[in-house]
């Protein structure tokens, strides 16, 4: 096409949504009860951990700041899929799809960051518990969140810029259900070779390096565990680790299928349905999963609910 009869894209269109009003519908209202749920106990743990003096320690402080981004996170996502459920024509600014994306990379990004000072906050608790008050100050955690969010922030400005830089022009379709980096690479009118380099680097460097050093802290607090003579020690020493091992185990695993994997190696159908899996499962699923294997939380949010109902 020549230069001078190319149409730059001005707005992004959505292709995976249903077309049927029915199933329009139904999308639509699993949509807002996810954002609810998510919300809802998001929302809930803020609350129970700032009314219960006893929860005001390191872990439940990380823990605070997980929910807090996955509530950036669900935000960014969650009400431009509501809009877009029952229009008609299921777009986006250009503009709004960068910044959903550099949201959606930030926080994704910033939360699997803060795992790794939780799971640093575990290893100092199990290995070192003589020194845990000395070692994990206030202001140490407030520096390890601070250095989460910025870290995630910088990455994803960098992808972001990488990709909308690129010369956008003719076909606007996104055949996803939101500004997703390798299906919004595919619509640029360039060799987008060095991008894809960049965002395998930025990957890496979200997903590897953060699980590599997660893996070394649970090798050694597995090793102090043990260690440890009484059967009933080992078992409260391994239930401390063990919701935030599950929510590793979810998150880097979901995030390795979706950005990881060889390009090519699956359909847009099932890269879509893994990303959607993750993007409504993660913020929902790690709430549920710290509540229901932590006692001291489970009774926060007892109390949360007998002071509403009372």
């Amino acid at each position: 096409m020549p230069p001078g009869n190319r149409t730059v894209v001005t707005e992004f269109v959505f292709l995976a949504f249903p077309t049927r009003p029915d199933l329009q519908t139904l999308l639509f209202m699993g949509v807002i009860l996810v954002f609810t749920a998510t919300v809802t106990g998001n929302l809930i743990i803020l609350v129970a951990i700032r009314g219960d003096a006893r929860l005001h320690t390191p872990m439940y402080f990380f823990l605070e700041a997980l929910s807090i981004i996955e509530l950036g996170y669900t935000a960014a996502i969650f009400p431009q899929m509501l809009v877009n459920a029952l229009q008609e024509r299921k777009r986006i600014s250009f503009g709004g799809c960068g910044a959903q994306m550099f949201f959606f990379l930030g926080l994704g990004s910033s939360d699997c960051f803060l795992l790794v000072a939780m799971a640093y906050d575990r290893y100092v608790a199990i290995c070192h518990p003589l020194h845990y008050t000395l070692i994990m100050t206030r202001r140490l955690c407030l520096w390890l969140v601070a250095a989460s969010l910025a870290l995630g922030g910088l990455l994803s400005l960098q992808i972001t810029v990488l990709i909308f830089r690129l010369p956008f022009y003719g076909s606007s379709g996104v055949n996803h259900f939101l500004c997703d980096v390798n299906q919004v690479l595919k619509l640029a009118r360039t060799d987008t070779h060095s991008e894809e380099i960049a965002q395998f680097i930025a990957s890496v460097l979200i997903v590897i390096l953060p699980f590599l050093l997660i893996c070394v802290s649970y090798v050694y607090i597995i090793t102090t565990i043990l260690r440890i003579r009484s059967a009933e020690g080992r078992r409260h020493a391994f239930h401390t680790c063990s919701s935030h091992l599950m929510v590793v185990l979810l998150q880097y695993g979901c995030l390795s299928l979706v950005y990881l994997h060889p390009k090519g190696s699956w359909s847009d159908e099932l890269d879509r349905l893994i990303s959607l899996g993750y993007t409504f499962g993660s913020p929902i699923f790690n709430p549920l999963i710290y509540s229901l294997r932590n006692k001291e939380l489970k009774e926060a949010i007892a109390k949360v609910f007998r002071r509403r109902t009372g």
